[in-house]
């Protein structure tokens, strides 16, 4: 099923693929001067100005390295998915008025083993010193040691006790956000005053921990995709010195993307870590074809100047119409409800906008100036021609062409049944804090999430006590926990503190605590917060359910929305744009046809290999993949069509675009799969290290597709694509199609 990523790539590349049809000399004809000019002397003049004032345009890229550097280091990064779901949803405004009312926001559950009563209670006053804290809940603290134990109902110590595994449980609540920065500071402070018998759970703590994990791999993310990537340029291009300089010139296109980031206030680290990735792949492209026209214009101008103007004004003739297509794409994410569309289609945007002009600026400027050492590291052409791959492959078409649907059936059943996971840390290491204080939650009270219920604080003392003890027999539910589960006639209400008093009622609301054995994100804790849902609105139909849990099942409902409608759009921009570029009918169908089966083969392979995959994962392969397999789909087709014009018998044109087409295609296709894979295997981010396993598998996949099976469609419906398509029909009268 086409996913917005497909929206947003089909627009992408659709015109990225044409500049890659030049990228080659033997694609196009030469560009002289008269021919830039009649496309605008505005691309030659600028051309001119950069080959003219190299030096001064390289100082200035370093310059804005500055600034960019400053906006990058005050960007905050955010770790909480949930935060980028729609703001008028119950579980958000809820989150809200938690704050505004109780003056708190995220919260943690502490596990305590080994530690007598009066330790715990003064542990819980230290955490209620911390900035950010806005108070502690735990059995200790609420019967403040000094009302009678036989006074208290049993089960209310069991909330918090487990004398078997001689643990106790508190729960500490923050004044801000679950991802705040108070709160991540507080959770920080936390870890310092509690020893090693204390466990803090809760999504503040696993953000946290992502937090510190993400920032000791970033550098390192960097660092891999330019070795890599570098390698697959050294053996591809014609010298081993310009991937050098193709490097920088990204590298200052990422830097300045980012460092613009600052006007955002904030991205996710979901979109900081693959935007670094998606740009390194996109714009190394438009790095590529600038090299190529340099060379080609070499061989027309004797001035490397004029030369360079020429290549500059080519290269922004067919890279700025591209970009433009490219942007409006990423930026179509941002109609997503989940606004963390918004994010990725912006940043992902400005990167395209910042390696656009990188390309025309700083690259030449240093091209230019190290010429001289280029030149003297120039090799010859690692790869080969590929003929004989070309026509060992046209040949077998009909082979190719068997194979390819026969593939549809595993990958169309594959692709609709691999797992989806919600979960943020599900799959990361087992080491961190976090994760092991989830554990021990687990282990010792049997509880996996917690919910939160606002509900009205002039409800009842009789009628709360009647809702939660029917909540308490929902299947999955631990315990309920509110304000009259501690006043009663055995505890009259003055003797409750009035700290602990002020946590649980409000003017408007009072809260109840409800813990549940199901994990988040799972069917029976969905299903447990559609049942308390239904108890809760029978006596406060204004009350709130929230929580993790209960946003997370919004996370699902609204994405699962958002794709679906958005994949009626997708396949309606697919079909339009390349049968507009083509003007052709039959040509959608069959680019489409190619580009999904890449997609679904990648995508199914998740459940034959038995691999959980992140819920964005359809939007980001539907972004990146889809724009690799247009992208090659595109440029093989645009040469098939100019072999037809020509005179080429059908077979002689396909065979010449594949071998044309090729080269191309395994250096674009290679180039993604660097860029991705070193980050895939090192990651002990379980998000980002599937998703770019999935980038990396599926830029190999895109390559082998389009290579094998495009062709052979080509030469099952040539005559239907003739008949249908403008710009086949050969110019020769004479020239039958084969």
């Amino acid at each position: 099923m086409l996913t917005i990523g497909h929206f947003c790539n089909i627009l992408s590349i659709v015109d990225s693929c044409q500049f890659l049809v030049h990228s080659s000399a033997v694609d196009r004809e030469p560009v002289t001067a008269d021919n830039i000019y009649r496309k605008g002397g505005f691309m030659l003049k600028f051309g001119n100005w950069v080959a003219k004032h190299r030096i001064i345009i390289l100082i200035i890229g370093v310059l804005l390295m500055i600034p960019a550097a400053f906006g990058y280091l005050n960007t905050r990064v955010n770790y909480d998915l949930l935060s980028y779901l729609p703001k008028d949803i119950d579980t958000m405004k809820g989150q809200e008025i938690l704050e505004e009312e109780f003056g708190q926001g995220g919260f943690s559950l502490v596990i305590v083993e080994g530690m007598p009563d009066r330790k715990v209670a003064e542990l819980a006053r230290k955490f209620e010193k911390i900035d950010h804290v806005s108070g502690v809940v735990c059995y200790q603290s609420l019967t403040d040691c000094r009302i009678p134990t036989e006074l208290i109902p049993e089960k209310f110590y069991h909330y918090f006790n487990n004398d078997e595994d001689d643990a106790t449980m508190m729960a500490v609540f923050f004044d801000g956000g679950t991802s705040d920065d108070g709160t991540l500071a507080a959770v920080e402070e936390m870890r310092d005053i509690a020893d090693k018998h204390c466990f803090i759970s809760g999504m503040s703590a696993i953000i946290l921990d992502m937090k510190n994990l993400s920032q000791s791999e970033s550098l390192i993310y960097a660092v891999i995709g330019v070795i890599l990537t570098s390698l697959v340029l050294i053996l591809t291009m014609d010298s081993f010195l310009i991937p050098v300089f193709f490097m920088l010139s990204i590298g200052f296109a990422i830097v300045w993307n980012f460092g613009t980031n600052i006007f955002l206030g904030e991205i996710s680290f979901l979109t900081k870590a693959l935007a670094l990735v998606l740009q390194l792949g996109v714009t190394m492209d438009y790095s590529i074809f600038l090299w190529h026209s340099y060379k080609e214009q070499q061989a027309l101008y004797k001035s490397k100047e004029e030369a360079m103007a020429h290549a500059i004004a080519n290269t922004i003739v067919a890279v700025v119409s591209s970009s433009f297509t490219t942007v409006a794409g990423f930026l179509s994410m941002c109609f997503m409800s989940f606004t963390l569309g918004l994010d990725l289609g912006i940043v992902m945007a400005k990167g395209v906008v910042c390696g656009v002009i990188a390309c025309v600026t700083v690259l030449p400027a240093m091209i230019l100036i190290f010429e001289k050492a280029i030149t003297k590291t120039s090799h010859r052409d690692f790869l080969p021609k590929f003929t004989k791959v070309s026509s060992f492959i046209v040949k077998r078409s009909p082979i190719f062409f068997t194979l390819g649907l026969l593939l549809i059936i595993p990958a169309t059943y594959g692709n609709s049944r691999y797992d989806v996971y919600y979960k943020l840390d599900s799959t990361l290491p087992s080491y961190l804090g976090s994760v092991q204080g989830n554990e021990k939650l687990s282990e010792a009270f049997n509880m996996n999430s917690t919910h939160i219920l606002l509900v009205d604080s002039k409800l009842s003392a009789q009628t709360a006590t009647k809702m939660m003890q029917e909540m308490d027999k929902v299947d999955g539910i631990q315990f309920t926990l509110g304000y009259n589960t501690i006043s009663g006639p055995a505890i009259p209400e003055e003797i409750i503190p009035e700290h602990i008093r002020s946590k649980l009622k409000s003017g408007k609301y009072q809260l109840i605590l409800i813990g549940s054995e199901y994990g988040v994100a799972s069917d029976e804790v969905n299903q447990q917060v559609a049942d308390l849902n239904k108890i809760v609105e029978k006596y406060d139909p204004n009350a709130m359910l929230i929580g993790e849990a209960p946003a997370t099942k919004d996370l699902v409902d609204i994405t699962d929305k958002d794709f679906k409608t958005v994949s009626i759009l997708s396949i309606a921009v697919i079909f339009l744009i390349i049968a507009i570029t083509f003007n052709s009918v039959s040509l959608p169908v069959l680019l489409v046809a190619v580009i999904e089966l890449a997609i679904m083969i990648n995508m199914s392979l998740a459940y034959y290999l038995n691999t959980e995959l992140p819920f964005v994962a359809s939007v980001v392969i539907g972004t990146i993949q889809l724009g690799a397999t247009v992208d090659y789909a595109i440029l093989m087709t645009t040469r098939y069509r100019a072999e037809r014009y020509n005179g080429k018998p059908k077979k002689e044109a396909v065979e010449a675009a594949l071998s044309i087409s090729i080269k191309s295609i395994i250096t674009s296709g290679l180039g993604f799969f660097a860029a991705t894979i070193g980050v895939a295997l090192y990651s002990d981010i379980g998000m980002v290290s599937s998703l770019c396993m999935l980038l990396a598998r599926g830029a190999l996949i895109s390559m082998a597709v389009v290579i094998t099976v495009l062709p052979s469609l080509f030469m099952l419906f040539d005559g239907v694509i003739i008949r249908t398509s403008k710009g086949f029909r050969p110019k020769k009268k004479t020239a039958a199609a084969k």
